[in-house]
């Protein structure tokens, strides 16, 4: 029997053969016309966004990356990682055009017919370094999220051409490639800040060794009240470079309390943030912060990031430049895979993921 439209998916097991199985995702879910939300996503009351939260006159900084070695420049990006671990940029050097074309690749994926992007899920891809998927970690959240994605792990050219989707693949390593030259440039800055003033190689893979792009689908969603985007996290990144479409639901947390900023979005720009992996290189100098998406009700809304990261095998802590003047450690040298199977280990649980590492 079909489900209703008012009662849809009384039962788990039917809504995860639907969505995850057969590869409908949230956005078949939304295609459907549901008059209410299948209770799976609805979220307890303290994951839900309340909107009395939001501190409108607040934003985070707006940095033009033009002349990004003024001093003036340079001391704007290092008190924005001190200050809000978020930023956006503008005049930097992506081109307009890569960056639309990216967005029109993400559509163009999701609008695939569910059992050609099934082909990438979990059980089905050849690779773990392809994936199509839906929420955060389904098994292990006990209320799932409202987004679907699409998570390419880069190794070579030759790996991306044979197994990436070819309706997206041109663009996505174009975003990446034109992407790398801010990426250099904003490390370069972020290192001086912390006494590292040279970038060798050895350095450089630490920071920036493995690169994963997702292209996330944030499907029109009944009930949006009811539910997230996103649960509230912080990236296990060194830096995430993050374009989002003109539909905005990105909110940081605030610097007091319980209060949440919205990331409104700008056309050409881009949202940097500051990831786990580089707070704690720079022993908490940088901070990377709590982000959430908040479902829309009349929208759909993507969004494009770039997770900047150690390569697994990497030991991270706190770089040997920053506490050599006697600065005391405040996390220990963990494994860098293994924080990250940490945090894919559970549901989105706030910062709580940095714990792994504080001594």
């Amino acid at each position: 029997m079909a489900p209703s439209l008012a009662e849809p998916f009384g039962d788990f097991s039917a809504l995860t053969d639907f969505v995850i199985n057969q590869g409908n995702g949230v956005k078949g879910l939304s295609e459907m016309g549901l008059e209410a939300l299948p209770k799976q996503y609805i979220q307890p009351l303290e994951e839900r966004m309340c909107m009395t939260n939001i501190i409108a006159q607040e934003s985070i900084p707006i940095i033009d990356m033009s002349n990004w070695e003024d001093p003036e420049v340079v001391k704007s990006i290092c008190d924005a990682a001190s200050k809000w671990g978020f930023f956006q940029i503008v005049n930097h050097a992506v081109p307009v055009e890569v960056l639309e074309n990216v967005k029109e690749a993400t559509y163009r994926f999701f609008g695939l017919p569910a059992e050609v992007k099934n082909k990438y899920s979990k059980e089905h891809s050849s690779s773990n370094n392809v994936r199509f998927g839906t929420s955060f970690s389904p098994q292990a959240e006990k209320a799932l999220e409202w987004k679907d994605y699409l998570s390419l792990f880069y190794v070579s050219e030759e790996e991306a051409s044979a197994l990436w989707p070819p309706v997206c693949r041109e663009q996505v390593l174009d975003y990446m490639k034109k992407s790398e030259v801010v990426i250099k440039q904003l490390l370069h800055v972020l290192m001086k800040g912390l006494n590292v003033n040279e970038i060798d190689e050895t350095k450089q893979s630490l920071l920036m060794g493995s690169v994963r792009t997702n292209l996330n689908y944030y499907p029109i969603c009944p009930n949006p009240e009811l539910t997230v985007g996103v649960g509230r996290h912080s990236d296990v990144s060194t830096l995430t470079i993050l374009l989002q479409d003109e539909i905005g639901g990105l909110f940081v947390r605030g610097n007091q309390g319980d209060n949440w900023i919205h990331i409104p979005p700008i056309k050409g720009s881009l949202v940097i943030n500051v990831g786990d992996a580089l707070q704690i290189m720079s022993n908490g100098k940088y901070r990377s912060v709590e982000h959430r998406v908040v479902a829309n009700g009349n929208k759909n809304r993507i969004s494009v990031p770039i997770f900047v990261n150690p390569r697994p095998g990497d030991m991270i802590g706190p770089l040997p430049e920053v506490v050599e003047n006697g600065e005391k450690p405040i996390y220990k040298k963990v494994l860098y895979s293994d924080y990250v199977k940490h945090f894919f280990r559970k549901a989105h649980d706030g910062k709580k993921t940095v714990e792994f590492a504080e001594l």
